[in-house]
Parts: structure tokens; C-alpha cells; sequence
């Protein structure tokens, strides 16, 4: 009697199996993509209707999630290569900004070299991890006096160049990137004391040399309603712009603090005061456990990590990520000084988008490219 065969069709692949494939964690793209649209949503509100700039910050969004996706593609190892080389440019970079970048607003933080136009500080937020990183990644854990000495000489210059420009915001952006490296090295509790015990000591030296402007910001902070129509403007609106959201918002184009015009950089810097307006606690709460989402999605990444290089960089990028939203949503509802962090992914802007997507797109390698050496 003949019998035929019983074929055994290969199951298809899922979609997570697919995007591996091209080096993409799914789960981080899905939540990414979440916060995007978000930002979207609310900027074509607080931009007042201007299709024009949601279509430009869509435009960088692709740009972003095109290089995200080839930064995917290179195996953590190659970022370990090139990461001293990167770091030692961008500083030299830096040294140029000083010396002859163009100044707007008081500031000296772009560089122009003819054919392009560009912020070698945003830059730095991803060469900082990745070289302290490379770094630790060849010593012995947890670090030594020497070595820690090092890494912090590694992080204070590139730091004191930037504020220097000034753009205290980005600096404190690339101190927490060089820190929580080395925090995730082994950096033990007792030199985390004592450094907040030094800058203690230090700050009456660091407040003689800080700006008018910055000292005015941390005394506004302090009693914004000692001068509610000047220094203290943007942080009043702001703060009226959030309470009157109450629990459920105003709703989606009914906020009027940016509507008005009340609310000062309402597209940029304040586009989470305009959120709250329209979406209320609810939405705030929506969009925070997205964040936290991608930040534990980085850590597990980390935790999961083959190497030390990869380990310190994933949890320092995730980090990074979750001080980026800390500064900007402190500094808007006034428990920070204002220092000019954009809300991260949400913010009008195609610099820092595209500067946060490739530090994912690193993530993604780590996480990928260990899946297919351990399959």
C-alpha cells in the first residue's frame, strides 16, 4: 500500500522574529513609535494647527527610524571600537564650537561647516556612554581609585566645554550618560557621597561663576511669584497650564494657555504643559508608563548583556533616557531649574530625536545581535 509523505510545514515566522532578523527590537519599536505619535498628536496642537511643522518633525522622525535601524545593524563591537576614536572628535569638535561656532541667543553651540549645520554637543550624548564604557570595559570591577579618576576626567572635560557655551541642560544630560556608566561599574555608594558632599562644598565657587541668566533661573525656581510677568513667567503658565487639565483634560485643540499664546516655547520646551491641559492627569499617566516602559525595556536589554562594554552601555543609554524626561517634566511643573531640555521624543525638534533614536538603535544592537550569538 502506498503511503505519502506527512509534510511539516515550518511554522511562519511572528513579527518579532521578523524585525530581529533586520536587528530590531520590537517591543522597544512599539513603544517608541507610541511616544512618537504622541508627540505628533499634541505638537500639531501646541504648534497652533501648523501642519507645515508636523509634517517636518514626521519627516525627522523617518530620518531618525532609518538610522535607528542601521545603527541596529553593526554588533556592539564595533561601537566598542570606534568609541574612543568618536569621543576624541567630538571633544576636538567642541574645542572648534568655542573657538569659532556661531552664536544665536547668547550662545555658542552650533558648528557651521559650510554644507551643514550642527550641535556637536548632542553628539556627545552618545559618545560619553560608549567611552567611559569601552573604558571600564578593560579593567577590573569595580574600579580602582586610578581608574575612576580617569573616567572622571573623561567626563568633566567634555561637560565644562559645554557649559561653557553655555548649555547646561546638555551638560547635565552627558554627566548622567558618563555616571550611570560608571554607577553601573561597580561605582561604590560612599564615592557617590562624597561627591555630593564636594559639589556641596563647591557651590558657593560655582555660583559666582555662573551666568546672570542661570542664577536668575535657580531664584525663580525657588519663588517663581516674585516676579510673575518676568523670570517667573514660563513656570507660572506652565504650572496654570497643567492644573487646569484637572483629571481628564480639556480635551485634544481645547487648551488655551498655548492657544492664547500664554505659554511661552509651548512647541518645545513646554510641550508637556500643553499635553496636560488637553489630556489631563489621565494622559500624563499614559505617557509616563510608556517612558518607564522603554527605560525597564533598556534595563532588561542591559541585564541581559554578553559583555561589560554592552552591559554598561544599554543601562547607561536607558538611564540617560529616564534623566532626559526627569529634567524636562521637573523643570516644567517647577521643581527644576528651567535649563532648556526638550521633552524627548515628543518636542519639536529634529536634532534630538534623531540623537535619541540612534542611541536605541545601539540598544537594539545589544539586544539582538546577543539573541542570534546565543541561538
Amino acid at each position: 500500500m502506498l503511503t505519502t509523505a506527512r509534510r511539516h510545514d515550518k511554522p511562519e515566522p511572528s513579527l518579532a522574529d521578523s524585525l530581529e532578523r533586520w536587528h530590531v527590537d520590537l517591543w522597544l519599536l512599539l513603544l517608541l513609535v507610541a511616544v512618537g505619535t504622541i508627540g505628533l498628536v499634541v505638537l500639531y496642537s501646541a504648534s497652533g494647527h501648523s501642519l507645515p511643522q508636523v509634517i517636518s518633525q514626521a519627516q525627522r522622525w523617518v530620518i531618525g527610524l532609518i538610522v535607528m535601524t542601521a545603527v541596529a545593524q553593526a554588533p556592539p563591537e564595533v561601537y566598542r571600537a570606534v568609541a574612543p576614536w568618536l569621543y576624541g572628535a567630538t571633544v576636538v569638535l567642541l574645542v572648534l564650537t568655542l573657538a569659532i561656532g556661531a552664536v544665536a541667543k547668547g550662545a555658542q553651540r552650533w558648528l557651521d561647516l559650510g554644507i551643514v549645520r550642527f550641535q556637536p554637543s548632542e553628539m556627545m550624548k552618545l559618545a560619553m556612554p560608549m567611552a567611559v564604557a569601552a573604558f571600564l570595559h578593560a579593567r577590573n570591577l569595580p574600579p580602582r581609585i586610578f581608574t575612576i579618576a580617569v573616567t572622571l576626567v573623561m567626563i568633566g572635560l567634555p561637560t565644562a566645554l559645554i557649559a561653557k557655551q553655555p548649555d547646561l541642560g546638555t551638560a547635565l544630560l552627558v554627566v548622567a550618560a558618563g555616571m550611570f556608566a560608571l554607577f553601573f561599574a561597580g561605582f561604590g555608594w560612599h564615592w557617590i557621597l562624597g561627591a555630593l558632599g564636594a559639589i556641596g562644598a563647591a557651590a558657593p565657587l560655582v555660583w559666582s561663576k555662573m551666568h546672570d541668566y542661570q542664577r536668575q533661573r535657580i531664584l525663580t525656581l525657588l519663588d517663581p511669584e516674585s516676579d510673575p510677568l518676568g523670570a517667573g513667567y514660563h513656570i507660572t503658565q506652565s504650572k496654570i497650564a497643567i492644573g487646569s487639565g484637572g483629571l481628564f483634560g480639556k480635551g485634544w485643540l481645547n487648551g488655551t494657555q498655548a492657544k492664547l499664546e500664554f505659554l511661552p516655547e509651548s512647541h518645545t520646551d513646554f510641550i508637556f504643559a500643553v499635553y496636560s491641559e488637553e489630556f489631563g492627569l489621565l494622559g500624563i499617566l499614559l505617557l509616563l508608563i510608556i517612558y518607564l516602559a522603554i527605560v525597564a525595556r533598556g534595563l532588561f536589554i542591559a541585564a541581559r548583556a554578553q559583555d561589560t562594554f554592552q552591559r554598561l552601555l544599554a543601562a547607561s543609554l536607558a538611564m540617560t533616557f529616564f534623566i532626559y524626561v526627569f529634567i524636562n517634566m521637573g523643570m516644567v511643573i517647577g521643581l527644576l531649574p528651567v535649563v532648556g531640555v526638550p521633552l524627548p521624543l515628543v518636542s519639536y525638534g529634529g536634532t534630538s530625536v534623531v540623537s535619541l533614536l540612534t542611541g536605541f538603535g545601539m540598544l537594539m544592537s545589544v539586544q539582538t545581535h546577543r539573541k542570534l550569538l546565543s541561538s
